[in-house]
């Protein structure tokens, strides 16, 4: 689908530490347990990482990579330096429906007899993604967002120079689709798939409640925020689900974060509190700038700043201005849910103003 990085400002490791979890290879994380980082093309975020798991009857990774050539030749020699090839993978576990997740989990599938899981809510996404790899006349799903946000000229921008083609091999159907609570046996290990919707509708994160371990996908990062309401089948609230999706795994036993991007690290609690305290914090950067005057998703994304350096929105990339102000979108539903703001259309629009409306358009 689409690269996934985070563009909203959060505290995080020295610049030593946010690379050195990118160098290739196998890393031992816990017991039978490997990280793989695998290259990403003209991405920032340089890497995703795919976790192994052995087993007496193979592997089993969690999240598949991009499939591109590097990230087939990277992960072939991280499991050569544990003794294994592309041959003894038997299952992917997918956390969600991104290219850099889903899409070499098909091209192995299509060698080798492995099996291919993701959750269940990914349907839609996936469908969609089958669906514009089969035709040029289906319309992008973020346009019709950005232009009710105002942002009409970025739209443009993304319609003439879309920032990526589908590939329909990328997006065939996996083998199974995981219910929320779905348990699945690896050798002696048990895994369950934990339903957590924000960054997409269907993302899980995978929990090894005896080893203490969570595979969290895009879920919990260590160095970034995860994207928001970047999606082709968007949720209706998408801050709002991942809020709760955070408490839910806040409220879990504390456990070793394994994540797709960034190093293994010690506390999936510690990280959690830090991206509620930011999404209460950017909730308020928000309100502040409706009572500055911004009234549009553009505007206020405009008056707000961007990755940890505060970055203005016009000097991102067309890729990261739109997310950015995709996820401002989703800061103003919940400011509206939460009673503090209103909204109405006008010519197509979505205007904001402080204060909750009689009836809201």
């Amino acid at each position: 689908m689409v690269r996934v990085r985070g563009v909203s400002p959060l505290p995080s490791l020295a610049d030593a530490d946010r690379q050195g979890w990118a160098v290739p290879g196998a890393e031992l994380v816990a017991p039978g347990v490997h990280r793989i980082p695998l290259p990403l093309p003209s991405d920032g975020l340089r890497a995703v990482n795919v976790y192994a798991i052995s087993a007496e009857d193979g592997l089993t990774l969690i999240d598949g990579g991009w499939a591109i050539p590097a990230a087939e030749e990277a992960l072939r020699k991280a499991l050569g330096d544990i003794g294994c090839g592309l041959g003894d993978i038997r299952r992917f576990l997918v956390t969600h429906a991104h290219r850099d997740h889903y899409t070499q989990a098909m091209a192995v599938r299509r060698r080798f007899p492995v099996q291919v899981a993701i959750g269940v809510d990914e349907q839609p996404n996936i469908a969609w993604c089958q669906d514009l790899a089969h035709s040029d006349d289906i319309e992008r799903a973020e346009l019709p967002l950005l232009r009710r946000a105002g942002a009409t000229r970025l739209a443009d921008l993304v319609e003439r120079h879309p920032f990526e083609r589908f590939n329909p091999h990328d997006w065939e159907a996996p083998d199974a689709w995981l219910e929320d609570g779905a348990r699945v046996a690896i050798g002696p290990r048990e895994v369950t798939a934990h339903h957590t919707p924000g960054h997409t509708r269907g993302h899980l994160v995978f929990r090894d409640a005896r080893a203490g371990l969570l595979f969290a996908g895009d879920h919990v990062l260590p160095h970034i925020t995860p994207s928001i309401g970047f999606e082709p089948a968007r949720l209706e609230s998408p801050l709002r689900a991942y809020l709760a999706s955070l408490a839910l795994i806040r409220a879990m036993p504390d456990a070793l974060l394994l994540p797709a991007h960034g190093p293994a690290t010690a506390s999936v609690h510690a990280r959690v509190d830090e991206l509620l305290a930011h999404h209460t914090q950017r909730l308020d950067e928000t309100l502040r700038a409706l009572e500055n005057g911004a009234d549009t998703a553009y505007a206020v994304a405009a008056q707000l700043g961007w990755t940890r350096r505060r970055t203005r929105l016009d000097d991102l990339d067309p890729f990261n201005q739109v997310l950015a102000i995709l996820e401002t979108v989703a800061h103003l539903e919940v400011l509206i849910e939460r009673g503090h703001v209103s909204g109405a259309d006008v010519d197509g629009i979505r205007h904001y103003r402080v204060g909750r409306a009689s009836s809201e358009g």
